[in-house]
C-alpha cells in the first residue's frame, strides 16, 4: 500500500525552517542579492537551529531527522533564496553525508559531530580549472610522505571556499591505467599551512552565497585524514553527487514553487483589458504548467528521499529528480518573469533572482547533459550500478534519534 502522507516531525521541521528563512533571509535578500555578500550571522543562525545537521544522527551531533525532512527543508530554503540551499547541498551534502556513509569513526567525531552542531562549517573541493564533468583529468595531487600526504593543486567554483573549516579534496595518488583509480578522497582543513582561499564575484546568480576558490601549495595532510582507502575517491566523490544532487532537487522544486506562488499572485492583481490577467486563457496555461513541474519534481524527490531512508541506491532516481527539477525551475521562473511583463524584469520583483539563480543548477552537480546521458544509459542498459564498499546507511530511527549505541 503507498503512503504519501508525511509524519508530524517531517511537517514541523520544513515550518520551522520556512518561519525562520521567511522572517530572517527574505526581508534583506534582495539587499545582499545586489551587493553580492552573504547575510552575517547566516551560516551561524542555521547552526544553532540545528539545520546544518538536520539529518545527521544525534550521536554525531545532529537533529536526528530522515532524509525526507533533508529535502522538505531544502525545498523551503530554496524557496526564500538559492543561497540557502546551497549551504546545505554542499555543507550537508556533498561532505557530512559523506563522511557519514565513509568516514572512520574517528573520523565522524572529529570532522562530522562539530560539522552537524554548525561549530564547523564544511566544502567539497572537486571542480577544478580545466576540470568539471571530466573528473579524471583534474590535476590536484596528493604524495605520500611518511605519515602525511603532500597537496597541491587549486579548485574552482567553490561553493563557501571562503568560509569552511572542512575541505573534502580530491587528489591524484596513482598511475593506474583506469585514470578513476588514481583519485583519493582527503579532509583538509582551512588551519593547514599552504591553504589559501578567495572569493569570486560577478556570478550571474546565487549572489548572496559565497563562492570562490581552494588553492593548496605544499599542504601536509595527515594519513588519519585520508577519506576511504587510496584510489577510492572517484567513487566517493560520486556517492557525495548522488547526496548532493538530491538536495539540488528539493531545493529546485521550492524555486518552482516559489514562481509558482508569485505568479499567482501578481495575475490576480493585475489588470489589462478590465480584469485580471489571470483570467486570460495563456497566462492560465503557464501556472498550471507550473503547478504541473512542481507536483512532478515534488514526486520525484520524496521518492529519491524514501529510497535512501530504505538504503537503496538511487543514483538513477536522484539524477532523474535533479534533471527534471533543475531544467523546470529555470522554465518556471522564466514564465513568472513573462508573466510579471516589464516589472519582471527588474530586481524589485522577486522573479528576476529566481530566472537568474534557476540557470546555475543546471550546470553544477551534473549538467543537464551529463543527466540525459546517464538516463539513457539506465534505460538502454549500458550502465548499471555496483555495490559499493561502504553505502549510505538506511535511516534507522532508534540510531539517529540516539535511542541505541
Amino acid at each position: 500500500m503507498l503512503d504519501f502522507s508525511l509524519t508530524d516531525e517531517q511537517l514541523s521541521a520544513a515550518t520551522m525552517v520556512r518561519d525562520w528563512a521567511e522572517r530572517e533571509i527574505y526581508p534583506t535578500i534582495r539587499d545582499y542579492d545586489r551587493r553580492q555578500e552573504m547575510k552575517p550571522n547566516t551560516l551561524e543562525r542555521m547552526g544553532e537551529l540545528g539545520i546544518l545537521g538536520i539529518n545527521i544522527p544525534v550521536p554525531y551531533g545532529g537533529q536526528g531527522y530522515d532524509y525526507v525532512t533533508l529535502g522538505l527543508v531544502c525545498e523551503e530554503l530554496e524557496r526564500v533564496d538559492t543561497t540557502l540551499r546551497v549551504v546545505m547541498s554542499v555543507h550537508m551534502g556533498l561532505n557530512s553525508m559523506g563522511l557519514l556513509q565513509w568516514g572512520s569513526e574517528e573520523q565522524k567525531q572529529r570532522f562530522l559531530v562539530p560539522q552537524a552542531r554548525g561549530e564547523k562549517i564544511a566544502a567539497f573541493c572537486l571542480t577544478e580549472p580545466g576540470a568539471g564533468s571530466d573528473v579524471a583529468s583534474m590535476n590536484s595531487t596528493a604524495r605520500r610522505d611518511g605519515d602525511d600526504y603532500v597537496i597541491n593543486g587549486e579548485k574552482m567554483w567553490i561553493s563557501l571556499a571562503s568560509k569552511a573549516d572542512h575541505f573534502l579534496w580530491f587528489a591524484k595518488t596513482g598511475t593506474a591505467e583506469d585514470p578513476h583509480e588514481n583519485i583519493t578522497a582527503f579532509m583538509v582543513e582551512a588551519t593547514m599551512p599552504g591553504v589559501t582561499t578567495g572569493d569570486i564575484h560577478g556570478k550571474l546568480g546565487v549572489r548572496a552565497g559565497s563562492t570562490g576558490w581552494v588553492n593548496c601549495e605544499n599542504v601536509r595532510v595527515p594519513l588519519a585524514n585520508r577519506i576511504g582507502e587510496e584510489g577510492e575517491g572517484f567513487k566517493i566523490a560520486m556517492s557525495c553527487l548522488d547526496n548532493g544532487r538530491y538536495t539540488v532537487a528539493s531545493g529546485a522544486t521550492g524555486l518552482i514553487r516559489a514562481s509558482l506562488e508569485a505568479s499567482v499572485r501578481y495575475a490576480k492583481e493585475r489588470q489589462t483589458f478590465g480584469r485580471p490577467i489571470a483570467r486570460h486563457q495563456l497566462v492560465q496555461q503557464k501556472i498550471a504548467y507550473m503547478q504541473q513541474w512542481y507536483d512532478t519534481a515534488r514526486l520525484l524527490y520524496l521518492r529519491a528521499g524514501w529510497m535512501k531512508n530504505e538504503g537503496q541506491r538511487n543514483t538513477r532516481e536522484t539524477s532523474l529528480a535533479k534533471w527534471y527539477a533543475t531544467d523546470m525551475s529555470f522554465q518556471a521562473a522564466n514564465e513568472a518573469l513573462q508573466i510579471h511583463g516589464a516589472y519582471g524584469y527588474s530586481d524589485e520583483y522577486d522573479v528576476e533572482r529566481y530566472l537568474r539563480n534557476s540557470r546555475g543548477a543546471i550546470i553544477y552537480e551534473g549538467t543537464s547533459e551529463i543527466h540525459q546521458l546517464m538516463q539513457a544509459g539506465y534505460a538502454l542498459g549500458l550502465r548499471e550500478d555496483k555495490p559499493l564498499r561502504c553505502e549510505l546507511p538506511a535511516y534507522d530511527p532508534a540510531f539517529w534519534q540516539g535511542e541505541t549505541g
